[in-house]
């Protein structure tokens, strides 16, 4: 399976020069937890996630509508080409404690985000699959076989 059938339809991006407010717009518009913040050229050179929300906005003071996302996203961002297998992305987010990993090409323009709800949703899949074949090898076995 290829990561970019796992990951959402839609990939949410903003503008580098976005603001905050539009950011948690797109957000909640797309029902994502993540956007990717990229540059004229479509590259990403950033993410701002939910957890940004919280730890760098909600408490801060700062105007959602008057900060930038640039100020407050995070970068550089770790990103995966679309070779990457589900459970190689698993191993690296888990590794590095983020929950959203953006699969780039070779130039680092966006193709999808991958989440770590997209992933358990692929398992999910991925074991009712087993469990179905396992279930019709068992079903199938007639006496002597």
């Amino acid at each position: 399976m290829k990561i970019l059938d796992v990951c959402d339809q839609k990939t949410a991006t903003v503008p580098a020069e976005a603001s905050v407010a539009q950011a948690i717009s797109v957000m909640i518009s797309a029902q994502v937890g993540a956007v990717a913040v990229i540059d004229p050229s479509q590259r990403i050179c950033g993410i701002f996630t939910e957890r940004d929300v919280l730890v760098k906005v909600a408490l801060s003071g700062m105007n959602p509508a008057s900060t930038s996302v640039c100020q407050l996203m995070t970068a550089p961002v770790e990103t995966a080409i679309p070779d990457i297998t589900p459970i190689e992305a698993l191993g690296l987010m888990g590794q590095g404690h983020f929950r959203h990993l953006p699969i780039v090409d070779l130039d680092g323009k966006m193709l999808g985000m991958l989440s770590m709800r997209n992933l358990l949703q692929w398992r999910t899949n991925d074991l009712h699959r087993e469990l179905d074949a396992l279930e019709q090898y068992f079903a199938n076995d007639s006496l002597g076989g």
